[in-house]
């Protein structure tokens, strides 16, 4: 072959691979939601539900401290939510609409604090227990890909950035999140991550409702719980 038409195929074959190359970026574009529309896409999957029961682990690492716990979560609208923790056994996080209860089996006290002074870093959840509008919430929301077809998004909580830098959830083409993970202003690192997730399960009400056992001296907190 000819040094010429060497050199048209060449060309040919590069110019092919351009427009390959485009395509592929302008599908991927197309395929990847903005922050807004993925913002959008976890407020109606969350707002069509009215409660949900998932198993979770949480782990946090910081000052020194490397820990992981598990158990289970439940909640139900409006404004209700549980954490059942298997480890350790007999932890119980509770909110009932007005208050926060913090409770271990066996402890002396029970720690209360209204809803409203509420500081906990399990309490960002509180936006999936009315209507969820995740753009409201979360300042400066930036979105990227992340591993197995899915999507993260980042913000600012609104009202608790004296503690918290920034909040990642990790969640799926449809807006099911699988993973919250949240950085402190002290770099202190915890994440949630959810799993064997049942959407509109059957949870009774009255499971939202805490009771401190007889003996047990009910502390009011103004502080995180």
């Amino acid at each position: 072959m000819s040094p010429a038409p060497l050199k048209a195929r060449r060309a040919l074959l590069l110019a092919a691979s351009a427009v390959v190359a485009c395509a592929a970026a302008a599908l991927a574009q197309a395929a990847s939601p903005s922050a807004k529309e993925l913002a959008q896409r976890v407020d109606r999957h969350y707002n069509s539900l009215h409660s949900l029961k998932a198993e979770f682990t949480e782990n946090y690492q910081g000052l020194g401290v490397d820990r992981s716990e598990s158990g289970t979560l439940l909640l139900l609208k409006p404004g209700r939510m549980r954490w059942d923790y298997s480890s350790p056994p007999g932890k119980l996080f509770v909110l009932d609409g007005k208050y926060a209860w913090s409770y271990t089996r066996g402890d002396a006290q029970a720690e209360r604090i209204p809803v409203k002074d509420l500081n906990d870093l399990r309490s960002p959840l509180q936006y999936l227990l009315g209507h969820a509008q995740l753009g409201r919430e979360l300042n400066a929301l930036q979105t990227a890909p992340a591993a197995g077809g899915q999507f993260t998004l980042t913000g600012v909580p609104k009202g608790m950035e004296s503690r918290i830098s920034r909040i990642t959830l990790t969640v799926t083409a449809e807006g099911i999140i699988h993973e919250m993970t949240m950085v402190e202003t002290d770099d202190a690192v915890t994440r949630f991550t959810f799993r064997d997730q049942q959407p509109n399960a059957r949870i009774p009400a009255a499971t939202f409702h805490f009771t401190p056992p007889p003996g047990v001296e009910v502390q009011d907190s103004m502080a995180p719980i």
